[in-house]
């Protein structure tokens, strides 16, 4: 019974400690309030909790380049806005990493300068 109560209390310990990592995150790392796709552009619009907007275009995604317009409409943004999620294209975003510049891997970013430098 001792060891139920030490594991009890470790285990509440954790959680105080995940509650406030995230408190952090959210005070700190860039995190969406809303996402869209605009097939006029072919950009993703990001529009942040912090009142700022950052898009890109379709092309740059692995998974969502080529993808139809009824397909990029159906992002979803994960339960904590620091992630986009597009289930039909089994494609996922992280949003710090996403304005950071990076839109795949080190791969496909090598892909992408080729393209852009032809």
């Amino acid at each position: 019974m001792a060891n139920a109560n030490l594991d009890e209390a470790a285990l509440k310990a954790a959680i105080a400690k995940a509650r406030e990592a995230a408190a952090i995150a959210n005070a700190i790392e860039p995190r969406a309030e809303s996402a869209y796709y605009d097939s006029s552009s072919d950009r993703i619009v990001i529009n942040l909790k912090s009142g700022a907007t950052f898009s890109f275009p379709t092309e740059i995604a692995p998974g969502l380049a080529g993808a139809s317009s009824e397909d990029l409409a159906d992002v979803e943004i994960t339960p904590s806005g620091d992630g986009l999620h597009w289930e039909k294209l089994d494609a996922d975003f992280s949003v710090p990493a996403l304005l950071a510049g990076a839109f795949g891997t080190q791969a496909w970013m090598e892909q992408i300068k080729l393209k852009q430098a032809s």
